[in-house]
């Protein structure tokens, strides 16, 4: 396929031309939003801005070393929002659990990123000891836990191998469903295909991001651009990314009343 366009079935019909993607990507990871913040012993508040989506909370973070824990909880709440202390609790518990299978996949993947492992690592014909089924055991583990969020999980353990751990949530998983065949070990094949299938658009895409300062795998780009696309917001990370990252048609920020507070977790900016 060319690189001018990148044709992503669990997207949509259409191919996404480059220009288009690396808009939506750059709007991603610096587009900003304005929020009127009012202290506790201030009357009258301000307008702040805030990033509008996930590049700053998640992607941005130290990536933690030695065993699945509590850094991982803290950088996957960054991302998909606050879990209660029962959450929290049965989280940190589960990250125990998939630290063998985490293993399992890391030896089994042998430094190999996921754009270079075969088909038949994402195929049940070639289980067990597959990433794929690797990846897919995490997932149901996960997903029968007592008060277990699946997605805070599979965050953190992207975020650990952003390169291999395809990061999937709940509306990006049912847009990937369609398109799994009879073989498939499960959802990440259909990704495994895609990235594959655009292996010189992602990594022209992955280049162009990093030369405008922005560090994703073509893993995370496939995962951003889906995510965009399944909840209808790609057109408007598209203006971010062509505006200078500043939403269009807010309210103005004076320089004077600027922050740097961050996003929390009840601001609407969930999600990848």
């Amino acid at each position: 396929m060319s690189a001018a366009e990148l044709v992503l079935p669990s997207a949509g019909p259409d191919p996404i031309p480059f220009d288009t993607a690396l808009a939506a990507v750059l709007g991603y990871a610096r587009g900003r939003r304005p929020i009127h913040f009012r202290a506790p012993n201030d009357t009258l508040g301000r307008w702040v801005e805030i990033p509008a989506f996930g590049y700053e909370r998640f992607d941005r973070r130290p990536r933690a070393d030695g065993p699945l824990g509590e850094p991982d909880i803290l950088t996957a709440e960054g991302l998909h929002g606050r879990l209660d202390p029962t959450a929290w609790t049965a989280m940190k518990h589960v990250l125990g659990d998939v630290q063998p299978i985490f293993d399992a996949a890391l030896d089994h993947a042998g430094g190999r990123p996921f754009h270079e492992l075969t088909d038949d690592e994402f195929s049940v014909l070639a289980e067990p000891g597959t990433v794929g089924s690797h990846l897919r055991h995490a997932w149901q583990h996960c997903e029968v836990a007592p008060d277990v969020s699946p997605k805070h999980v599979v965050a953190a353990l992207h975020h650990r191998r952003p390169d291999l751990f395809p990061l999937v949530v709940r509306t990006t998983r049912w847009h990937l469903l369609p398109h799994v065949r009879e073989s498939d070990s499960g959802v990440d094949a259909v990704v495994h295909r895609e990235v594959r299938a655009n292996a010189e658009a992602f990594e022209a895409l992955e280049q162009a991001a990093a030369d405008d300062g922005v560090a994703m795998t073509r893993l995370r780009l496939h995962d951003v651009l889906l995510w965009l696309s399944a909840g209808l917001r790609l057109t408007h990370a598209v203006a971010l990314g062509q505006d200078g990252g500043v939403q269009p048609g807010s309210r103005p920020v004076s320089p004077s009343s600027r922050s740097n507070i961050g996003a929390s977790s009840d601001t609407g900016t969930r999600g990848p």
